[in-house]
């Protein structure tokens, strides 16, 4: 079964806890210093506020699944359909270890498919090379986005007008 996750950068972490705790009528599932996570089961969502981005707003949208084959068959979905798809393994973020796989979709917003395995009591780094292979994903999905759109111009006329 599947989680939606939704990762906010927040400006003041304990006005925003007090703001979602009340939204959602119950507190955190995991507090630190520099992050909250709200597992929610009406909706199941996998919520989650940090101080990490450089902009207050939505860092990224994803799916938790159960098992290894729930998160390969997502990838193989993706890939299939001619999207790159940046898988990371036994990896540390978000004060747990998980399987993953990164995704950009076509308006630039990253999503994240992920098994988690265990807790951690770090929360992982990001390094300017995943800043830098996250934007070389976004790049490689708006050309395939770039290259899908000509192709629908070309079956349908410069206007698109039969789809």
């Amino acid at each position: 079964m599947k989680r939606l996750h939704v990762h906010t950068t927040v400006r003041n972490l304990e006005d925003s806890i007090r703001f979602y705790s009340t939204l959602f009528g119950q507190e955190p599932a995991r507090r630190e210093s520099d992050y909250a996570k709200w597992m929610l089961e009406d909706p199941r969502v996998n919520f989650a506020i940090s101080t990490w981005g450089k902009e207050p707003g939505i860092d990224h949208l994803g799916f938790q699944v159960d098992d290894e084959a729930e998160l390969g068959a997502i990838a193989a979905r993706l890939e299939q359909a001619g999207h790159a798809v940046k898988p990371e393994k036994n990896t540390t973020c978000c004060y747990a270890v998980s399987d993953k796989h990164w995704v950009v979709d076509p308006a630039g917003t990253p999503w994240e498919t992920f098994r988690t395995m265990a807790q951690a009591k770090t929360r992982g780094a990001s390094t300017a090379k995943a800043e830098a292979e996250m934007a070389a994903l976004a790049a490689a999905n708006v050309a395939a986005a770039e290259k899908a759109a000509d192709k629908k111009d070309a079956k349908c006329g410069s206007g698109g007008a039969c789809c």
